[in-house]
This record gives structure tokens, C-alpha cells and sequence, in this order.
């Protein structure tokens, strides 16, 4: 199946309010090329030097989504055109892309991660964290800053029971933030689902997933 052909059968699952993004890491410029031209312009790549590399080669209307772990000291390579970062899970680091963003004269959105998966290697806030930030911190300072919505990622494994559950666990924190710490209208956004299991997110309340494989063929 070509690239065409695989971002139809997809798009085809997915309802309109859901925002397709098409993952892109370690992928040539060529595919994502390919891609663009089937009408596609949500990527995301999860390394901010090669998001930085690929940018300035590709099309200026193409949204880019930071959706990989990102340390402090890269924001500043992504600052000056990303979309949506979707991993933010510490103040500290909520802080660099308030000041970054602040140098490039823009708001930049992101998403709060929340750890759900019962894999340790999962990074993300836990509730309890969340909240004891938010209470020691001041949220008013992040001025260049929209936190849009929630970001989560299911355990890999087969058992789509246990995977389901923890993406309830997201829609369940999603709206408690909602309710309790974020009542504007702009936090709408649950980033959660990947090749194997962006259909049940989906029933679950997704309005973002993130493809990679099913798209552009097992990762280089």
C-alpha cells in the first residue's frame, strides 16, 4: 500500500472533528511530501533537532506537533514555529517555552501529559503532581503560553481492554482540569491514540490522534 493510499483507508475511520497527525519521525522529506500532497498538514516528529532540520525544507502552512519527550535546552530549536507541543509534563519546563516563545514574539499551545500506562518508562504528570505544582507555582506568569488539552499514551500491549481503560483515565482527568483549573473553552484537545489503537481512543473521546506506521510503513 503507498502512502496515498494507506492516509485514505485512515482518514476514512476517523471522524471530522479529530485531527489527524501524521508521525513523521525518522522519515525522509520525500514522504512527507507525498503525504502533504494527499492534502495532509499535521506532522509530528518527537526529536527537536530534526524537526528543526526538516522545517525550513517542506511547505510553510505545514503544522508541525513536537510530540516526543523535550527537554529544556532544545525548546529553543522549535520555539520559533512549532504548532502544538504535546508532552509538557513539569512547570520548569512550562517556563522555558513561556520565555522562548516570548523571544520569538508568539503563543505557543501545548498539551499537559498525563502518565496512564502501566509502563514505568511513560513520562507525564500524575494528578497529585499536577496539582502540587499548579498550588506552588503561578500559572498567570506563563503569559505566551495556551494549554489547549491533555496528552496521554496507552501501555503497548494486545490486551485492548487494559488500553481502553487507561484512555477513560485521560477523558476522566481531562475533565476534571476542565472543571476545576482550565474552564475556558480552548482546552478541548485529548491527544491520544497511535496505529494500534487510534479507533478505540476515538470511542473514547480523542480528538487527536497520533499515526505513524500505518501511514508511512514500519519506522526506518
Amino acid at each position: 500500500m503507498s502512502i496515498k493510499e494507506n492516509l485514505q483507508q485512515i482518514r476514512n475511520t476517523i471522524p471530522e472533528n479529530v485531527t489527524l497527525v501524521a508521525v513523521s519521525k525518522t522519515k525522509p522529506i520525500e514522504d512527507i511530501e507525498l503525504a502533504y500532497q494527499e492534502g495532509q498538514r499535521h506532522f509530528g516528529e518527537n526529536k527537536a533537532q530534526e524537526l528543526q532540520g526538516k522545517q525550513p525544507e517542506l511547505p510553510t502552512d505545514i503544522k508541525w506537533h513536537m510530540i516526543g519527550h523535550l527537554q529544556r535546552n532544545k525548546v529553543k530549536y522549535i520555539a520559533p514555529f512549532v504548532h502544538l507541543i504535546h508532552a509538557v509534563d513539569s512547570f520548569k519546563l512550562l517556563k522555558e517555552i513561556n520565555k522562548q516563545a516570548k523571544n520569538n514574539n508568539r503563543t505557543i499551545h501545548v498539551l499537559l501529559q498525563f502518565h496512564i500506562a502501566k509502563e514505568e518508562s511513560k513520562f507525564g504528570y500524575t494528578m497529585e503532581r499536577f496539582e502540587e505544582e499548579w498550588k506552588n507555582n503561578d500559572p498567570k506568569a506563563l503569559e505566551n503560553i495556551f494549554i489547549d488539552g491533555v496528552m496521554g499514551m496507552a501501555t503497548f500491549t494486545d490486551n485492548m481492554d487494559m488500553v481502553r481503560e487507561e484512555f477513560r483515565r485521560l477523558k476522566t482527568i481531562f475533565e476534571k482540569l476542565h472543571q476545576s483549573y482550565f474552564t475556558d473553552s480552548s482546552f478541548s484537545q485529548i491527544s491520544m491514540g497511535m496505529s494500534q489503537d487510534y479507533e478505540i481512543a476515538i470511542e473514547e473521546g480523542s480528538t487527536m490522534v497520533r499515526v505513524g506506521s500505518s501511514i508511512f510503513g514500519a519506522r526506518n
